[in-house]
């Protein structure tokens, strides 16, 4: 068993990516949000800042089916 190869490293970010990146950007562009602000994510602290915004926010989509 050898070690992995650079091949191997991209097949595991691209998992990674589908993973724990489109279903954020998913639920925040339903928010009515864009979904560039996911990558807020990987900034740590700002992370569990952004979780808490959003969780209060008032979401635009929401606002326009009242």
């Amino acid at each position: 068993m050898g070690s992995l190869s650079v091949f191997h490293w991209l097949i595991v970010m691209l998992v990674f990516v589908a993973v724990w990146v489109v279903p954020p950007i998913k639920i925040i562009q339903k928010a009515g949000y864009s979904g560039w602000w996911v990558l807020l994510v990987f900034v740590p602290l700002l992370n569990v800042i952004m979780l808490w915004v959003f969780a209060f926010a008032d979401w635009p989509n929401l606002a326009k089916r009242t």
